[in-house]
C-alpha cells in the first residue's frame, strides 16, 4: 500500500516540484566557471538544433548546463510513474519532456514508446532546439555511449555537444551510475566538449568510429571537471 501510495499522481508531482526547486536552488547558489564556450558559441547564435550528451550521474544539476535563452531544452523521461516526477523537475526548470523509452536497437519492436520518442526528438531538433540526453541511463553501464545519440543527430543533421559539470561540495553515492547529489552554495566547473557531426551518408563503421570518439570526449571531459573540482574521478564500468 505506501509503494502504490508513493507513486500515485499527487505524490509524484509534490515530489517532483520538491526535487525540481533543489535542482534550482543548488544550480543558482553554485559559484560557477564555464569552461570550453567557444564550443557552444556558434550554435547557440546560430540558433541550431543540437544534441547535448551528459552521464546519467549528472542529472541534478543538467538544467544550469544549458545558457538560459538559448535553444529551448528539452529531456527523454520514460512514461513510467517514476518518470512523471522526474518530468515534473524539468518543468519547475524550464526543461519540457518527450516522454518515451531508450531505444534498444536489437529489439525495435519491443522498445515501448522508443519510436514516438525517437520522432519527437527528431521534430523537436529540426525546430531549433537543445535535446539533453544521458546515453548510459537509465540503467548502464556507466559512462558507456551507445549509437542512439548519434542516429537522432543523423537523422535530425544537427551536431553532439558533450557536456558536463562538477562541484566541489557534494556526496557521491554507490549506485550503478555513480550518482552524484550536489549540495547549494559550491563552487562547480561547467564544462563543453568539441562538438561531433554525424554524416548523413555514414557508414556503419563511422557511426561506430564517431560512437567511440564521443563516448572518449565525454569520458574525458568529464575526468577533467572532476579533478578541477577536487573530486575522485569516477571510471567507467566494463561495456556489456
Amino acid at each position: 500500500m505506501a509503494k502504490s501510495f508513493l507513486k500515485s499522481a499527487p505524490v509524484q508531482a509534490i515530489i517532483g516540484t520538491l526535487l525540481g526547486a533543489y535542482m534550482g536552488f543548488v544550480g543558482a547558489t553554485t559559484r560557477w566557471e564555464r569552461r570550453g564556450v567557444e564550443h557552444i558559441t556558434p550554435i547557440r547564435e546560430g540558433r541550431d538544433g543540437l544534441i547535448g550528451t551528459i552521464w546519467h550521474s549528472r542529472i541534478m544539476l543538467s538544467p544550469s548546463i544549458w545558457p538560459k535563452g538559448a535553444q529551448p531544452p528539452k529531456v527523454l523521461i520514460s512514461r513510467s510513474g517514476e518518470g512523471d516526477a522526474i518530468a515534473r523537475a524539468a518543468a519547475v526548470n524550464g526543461v519540457g519532456a518527450i516522454r518515451g523509452s531508450s531505444m534498444n536497437l536489437r529489439k525495435r519492436e519491443k522498445s515501448k514508446g522508443a519510436m514516438s520518442g525517437f520522432k519527437q526528438m527528431v521534430r523537436h531538433l529540426r525546430d531549433g532546439g537543445c535535446m539533453a540526453i544521458m546515453p548510459d541511463g537509465p540503467r548502464g553501464p556507466r559512462m558507456r555511449l551507445g549509437l542512439g545519440p548519434l542516429m537522432i543527430a543523423q537523422m535530425a543533421g544537427v551536431p553532439i555537444v558533450p557536456a558536463t559539470w562538477s562541484t566541489r561540495w557534494g556526496k557521491t553515492f554507490n549506485s550503478w551510475d555513480r550518482f552524484i547529489l550536489p549540495f547549494p552554495f559550491g563552487k562547480g566547473i561547467i564544462a563543453y566538449g568539441e562538438p561531433i557531426t554525424v554524416p548523413r551518408d555514414a557508414t556503419p563503421e563511422t557511426l561506430e568510429a564517431l560512437r567511440t570518439e564521443l563516448e572518449a570526449r565525454m569520458i574525458a571531459l568529464t575526468h577533467l571537471a572532476d579533478e578541477a573540482c577536487g573530486r575522485i574521478k569516477t571510471e567507467p564500468a566494463e561495456p556489456r
